[in-house]
């Protein structure tokens, strides 16, 4: 019996063995390709020269309640779990950048790019949100997002604010070196937090959104503020359709642009889906077909104001997950443009110098296409 056991074993041992070797080997075929290896994007893809540390904080904004969602009854404050990146050892001032996650997803889901900035010399605060995010109380629901700019000004005063024990940083944060960037609807706040007439925070002065839902904004909108602004967005996103959302945004603009990923996907901008996920192929079929999308009206149409304020409602509504989706690009490559760019994005504004500043602005808007294919700048026409 001992003997059957022992090859029993050793058998187990073998299969677990091969199971491994095989993973590691579709994880190493299925690495993203890098730009060309002598290019100003494969430089720039290197590390700042800082190590990143984080820190977390639960912070409660009295002033405003959370509404009863399902079972949950709602609270009188906003509870707010919020992680911060930050550059050890740096001094001097700093840049401040809010990241804000998607639906259904977690603060830690961009984490990849704070970790980017954050060895750039930038702190990154990250909250999340009470009830959009993956584990809210009552179930997630988007019904809060008109809060959530809110949510963001709060954290920049609280960030702001911080002193003594409770900032651990050594750098001045720099009030008039602020920024925001969001994934689907963290990218749908930042572009409310950065231009929307009532709740816009006008300390922002550079904004990304990546894959945010979009149709609802009119040209007007776009009028409140001279901010630094560009979305990003795949070609084969399945949960906020690139041609009925990001695909007209340069015509709604007076600046910044669109930068246009070519198979690029919704789920392809989140962190978890460069890892093993890839294995499983395009991300976005993975999401739609784990996750129940709505397929009656549109889901913001109205929630964020009318006409007055520059919202519009959209003469098409394409619900998520309800179209064939063509050839997708890896996660990993994906994110490799989306860091490229956000990062060149907000230097183009918070530099130094203007030399710099251009620099910066001429990579975003020319080098980064030229490194990478499936890229395409579309610069603001209005």
């Amino acid at each position: 019996m001992s003997k059957v056991l022992k090859w029993i074993g050793i058998i187990i041992l073998i299969i677990l063995v091969a199971v491994i070797a095989a993973v590691s080997i579709a994880l190493f075929v299925t690495r993203p390709s890098p730009p060309p290896q002598n290019s100003e994007s494969a430089a720039r893809l290197a590390d700042g020269p800082y190590e990143i540390a984080t820190n977390e904080y639960i912070w409660v904004d009295t002033t405003r309640s959370t509404p009863p969602n399902g079972e949950f009854e709602g609270e009188p404050g906003r509870t707010l779990p919020t992680r911060i990146w930050y550059p050890q050892g740096a001094d001097g001032s700093a840049p401040l950048v809010i990241y804000s996650h998607g639906f259904r997803s977690d603060n830690v889901g961009g984490a990849y790019i704070a970790e980017f900035l954050a060895s750039h010399g930038y702190v990154v605060a990250a909250p999340r949100f009470p009830l959009s995010n993956g584990a809210a109380p009552g179930g997630s629901t988007i019904s809060d997002v008109p809060s959530q700019p809110g949510d963001v000004s709060f954290i920049i005063d609280q960030m702001l604010a911080l002193s003594g024990d409770d900032k651990p940083f050594n750098v001045t944060l720099d009030s008039d070196r602020i920024g925001a960037i969001g994934l689907s609807l963290g990218g749908l706040t930042t572009t409310l937090t950065t231009f929307h007439p009532e709740w816009h925070d006008a300390r922002i002065k550079a904004a990304v959104s990546m894959a945010g839902p979009a149709d609802v904004f009119g040209p007007d909108f776009f009028t409140t503020t001279d901010a630094a602004y560009l979305v990003i967005s795949g070609t084969e996103d399945a949960i906020v359709p690139h041609r009925t959302n990001a695909a007209p945004m340069p015509d709604k603009l007076a600046s910044g642009g669109l930068l246009e990923i070519e198979g690029g996907t919704h789920a392809g901008f989140a962190d978890l889906m460069s890892g093993m996920p890839r294995l499983f192929g395009n991300p976005d079929e993975l999401v739609c077909s784990i996750t129940e999308f709505g397929t009656g009206g549109h889901p913001f149409d109205g929630m964020f104001g009318g006409p007055e304020l520059g919202l519009i409602s959209p003469d098409e509504f394409v619900p998520a997950c309800s179209f064939e989706l063509g050839e997708a690009i890896s996660a990993g490559r994906q994110q490799m443009i989306a860091k490229l760019a956000i990062h060149a994005l907000l230097e183009s504004v918070f530099a130094e110098t203007e030399e710099t500043r251009g620099e910066h602005a001429v990579f975003v808007t020319e080098t980064l296409e030229n490194d990478f294919p499936e890229l395409t700048y579309l610069p603001a026409r209005r």
